[in-house]
């Protein structure tokens, strides 16, 4: 029945992908075990009619053994919630140093076959908002009317400062930490997905698990603020770049090869905040809060370079010197209300300002033209 359903679907309506709430339950067997190789997902990769559409698991249930993460077939995509945690914490300053961030920038190459099949996200529509994951540390699901005691408790967020509304310091600080989440999201490598309502700063006022109201409290709203505005601007200029951007969508994963005519330059290098390669010993340190990402492409493609800063302290961060770029141009500062660029034909070995919890994407130059423009 089920397949007939999605056969139906495909044929009839057009549509050309679908997503398994509690996928292993699918896949589990007379005897209750996941079995990977069953009669139900063997079928979908089989039938004519659905092998070419998208298949995305939630790839978790409430079962024995029901956490499936990176173990479902080829033709499946995943929800990847180490991506969720992982992301979470670095921007709460709760993270155990940048290596596993390092993984989950680039698709997971740890968890599965491509970059595709990681669908990436910070927020879904179970648990917080956005905007709630930044102004609230703990649920408040009193109007669901089960006594608080219903949502997931453990968030990861982190309120800024305070419980609930701020002041106007601490408002910024949370429309800054909305933008840091964005730009990572919109930036990694892999699938991204956003939650409905989360670039017009949708808010549940705390409330984690609104499945059961019909009411404001779960509609999405379009509000004529300035803050949203500007929000949905920076959610717009992020797709923008990546649509341009072929690296933040590649097939395969980075691996740090070289490449060819780029004198050492390799296609990923992750820097520290002296501008320098990050070396073995320092991919293990539990309080690294800085971590630069650069990842190059082929020429028409352009190289870019990622500052990403947890800190709750002002510093600088140099540019990288050599063959990884004669100038540096800021795209992106989330410093910044709206996604406007920043300084131009920065030189490599400049110390660059960072702001306490923001992020900063530069373009690397690699040729001048005869003008004596980087290009």
């Amino acid at each position: 029945l089920v397949v007939d359903s999605l056969r139906y679907w495909v044929k009839q309506m057009h549509v050309d992908g679908f997503r398994f709430d509690l996928a292993p339950a699918l896949a589990r067997s007379a005897s209750g075990a996941v079995d990977m190789h069953g009669s139900f997902l063997a079928t979908l990769g089989e039938d004519s009619a659905l092998r070419g559409v998208k298949l995305i698991a939630e790839p978790w249930d409430v079962g024995a053994g029901g956490y499936q993460v990176g173990r479902f077939p080829a033709q499946w995509s995943e929800w990847n919630d180490r991506y969720r945690n992982c992301v979470r914490d670095f921007w709460r300053g709760r993270s155990d140093g940048v290596r596993e961030l390092a993984y989950r920038l680039t698709g997971s190459s740890d968890l599965y076959r491509r970059p595709t099949a990681s669908v990436n996200f910070v927020t879904a529509h179970d648990g917080f908002t956005l905007r709630d994951l930044v102004s609230y540390d703990s649920k408040h699901n009193d109007a669901n009317g089960e006594d608080n005691r219903d949502g997931e408790e453990n968030n990861r967020s982190w309120n800024c400062g305070v419980e609930g509304p701020g002041t106007p310091e601490i408002e910024e600080l949370r429309r800054r930490q909305s933008r840091n989440f964005l730009t990572t999201l919109l930036l990694s490598a892999g699938v991204p997905m956003l939650l409905a309502g989360d670039e017009l700063r949708r808010t549940q006022h705390g409330n984690n698990n609104a499945y059961c109201h019909d009411n404001e409290l779960s509609y999405v709203d379009w509000p004529d603020s300035v803050e949203v505005q500007d929000l949905t601007e920076w959610t717009a200029a992020l797709l923008r770049l990546r649509q341009t951007w072929p690296t933040s969508r590649q097939p395969v994963f980075h691996d740090g090869r070289q490449l060819p005519g780029r004198d050492g330059v390799r296609d990923l290098a992750w820097f520290g905040a002296d501008g320098l390669e990050l070396s073995e010993p320092q991919w293990y340190e539990a309080t690294r809060q800085t971590l630069g990402m650069y990842v190059a492409g082929l020429p028409s493609a352009g190289s870019y370079l990622l500052w990403l800063h947890a800190g709750g302290t002002a510093g600088e961060v140099r540019l990288p010197a050599g063959a990884w770029g004669l100038a540096y141009d800021v795209l992106l500062d989330t410093t910044l209300e709206r996604p406007e660029a920043g300084g131009r034909g920065l030189r490599p070995g400049t110390m660059m300002p960072i702001t306490p919890h923001s992020a900063v994407l530069l373009r690397c130059h690699h040729h001048y033209s005869a003008a004596g423009e980087a290009t």
